[in-house]
């Protein structure tokens, strides 16, 4: 097994274990690996530090090829010795990921046809249903403004229809 810190072209860095480095390569050259956060299939092998043997030439426990990052430093507490109310990048990640199970566990993805069927369950043609899809910008303003209550998300879907 070798672990890989990976990167999207959106900037998140995620970590993920693989069988071997070709297993990694297989699933990197079909487009199966998509990024936790925001689902970007545009990803990347990121800068790793190597594993470096502990004495008596141990590798670190739970190492199978990247020595772990040290952790930033906390967040100096604001003025008046309070912490901060600002999530942390970590605790926003981990929203995102909830977020994203949830829609996905309860709502269809309808791909393109996301403003098609939007506006047809509005107007009572379709049964409503929670969807979920892809719409371009100038059809969502239209959405919006015919009443049709939409909002963006902020991850990208990890699947297309055919």
């Amino acid at each position: 097994m070798i672990r890989y810190a990976l990167r999207c072209d959106e900037r998140h860095d995620f970590e993920s274990w693989f069988q071997s480095a070709s297993a990694y390569d297989a699933l990197a050259g079909a487009g199966r690996l998509s990024c936790p956060v925001c689902g970007s299939d545009k990803v990347s092998r990121a800068l790793m530090a190597p594993a470096l043997a502990a004495r008596g030439g141990a590798a670190p426990a739970g190492e199978g090829g990247a020595a772990e990052a040290p952790a930033p430093p906390p967040a100096a507490p604001a003025a008046g010795g309070s912490s901060p109310t600002e999530p942390t990048r970590p605790e926003v990640e981990k929203a995102l990921r909830e977020l994203r199970r949830k829609v996905e566990e309860n709502a269809d993805y309808v791909g393109g046809e996301f403003a098609r069927q939007a506006r047809a369950m509005h107007l009572g043609d379709l049964p409503q249903r929670a969807i979920y899809g892809d719409t371009k910008p100038a059809e969502a303003r239209s959405l919006l403004e015919d009443g049709v209550p939409v909002l963006p998300l902020p991850f990208r879907p990890r699947r297309k229809l055919s």
